[in-house]
């Protein structure tokens, strides 16, 4: 088969555009926000469209779940209030009731769905919230880069496909 630099440079291109996967950037955004927040735990969260229903997306724990977070976000009806809210919810710690201390702050992404980014495990203040804040900014843009550049690779796969075979 003849060198052909159009197959080069469209593997090349499509390469790179696959270097990011979305459930693996999803991953490192919550282990990184744990590490911002100073806790252990963090995570995502999708909103139906509707404003109905809630689902964690990723949740980041430390090995063993000591606060039983996972069962804690599914029991305490803090889904449903993330459904229902459009701004940060901020809930305080409690040891006797079983609370962990909760801070969870809308991504702004173009999307059909409403993400949030949460971080859960201490007391947390209006720092604290102002900070993940910028942290739910900066990993909207993380995620709608990582959306565009699998798009792309769709798109040039396409473009691959259906290229004129040279005589």
């Amino acid at each position: 088969m003849p060198y052909n630099r159009v197959d080069v440079a469209m593997r090349d291109l499509l390469s790179t555009f696959s270097l990011l996967e979305a459930a693996e950037l999803t991953g490192r955004l919550a282990r990184t926000a744990a590490a911002v927040a100073g806790t252990a735990y963090a995570g995502f969260v999708r909103v139906d469209a509707l404003r109905q229903d809630a689902c964690p997306l990723h949740v980041h724990t430390p090995p063993g779940d000591p606060l039983r977070l996972r069962r804690w976000l599914a029991e305490s009806g803090v889904l449903k209030e993330l459904a229902a809210s459009s701004d940060a919810v901020r809930l305080p710690p409690d040891v006797s009731m079983g609370e962990p201390g909760f801070l969870a702050m809308p991504v702004p992404v173009a999307a059909r769905d409403r993400v949030f980014v949460w971080v859960a495990g201490r007391g947390f203040c209006d720092g604290d919230e102002h900070l993940l804040g910028r942290f739910a900014t900066a990993a909207g843009r993380a995620l709608e880069a990582a959306s565009g550049c699998e798009a792309a690779a769709r798109l040039l796969r396409g473009v691959r496909a259906f290229r004129p075979v040279p005589p």
